[in-house]
């Protein structure tokens, strides 16, 4: 980057590193979301088909400011994926995809 550009950039600008090792992603088909009155508590869990047991892949903690930011994130690019692909079809409740349910422990499963 030349000093000219380098005038040009936003102070406010955060480089972002994206590791290799985190750049392939993990993949999650279950998530359990529990919280506290300071912190939101997000598990991603990998579940196979007929297998007794399911295990956290990843587990991400947020204050509630960023949970709520999350949320409108998520919802906002789910609209804009759906603009171009049309509705994403909920599985049916028969189908082998797990319940979504609130215990009285705020915990949320997805």
């Amino acid at each position: 980057m030349d000093e000219n550009q380098n005038k040009k950039r936003d102070p406010n600008q955060i480089n972002i590193e994206l590791g290799e090792d985190v750049a392939e992603g993990t993949y999650s088909n279950l998530t359990i979301i529990n919280h506290s009155n300071s912190e939101f508590v997000i598990d991603f869990i990998r579940m196979m088909p007929g297998a007794p047991k399911a295990k956290v892949k990843s587990r991400i903690v947020l204050t509630p400011h960023h949970a709520k930011r999350l949320l409108r994130a998520l919802s906002d690019n789910i609209k804009k994926f759906e603009s171009m692909h049309g509705e994403i079809e909920e599985s049916e409740p028969n189908n082998q995809a797990p319940p979504m349910n609130m215990s009285p422990g705020g915990q949320t499963q997805a």
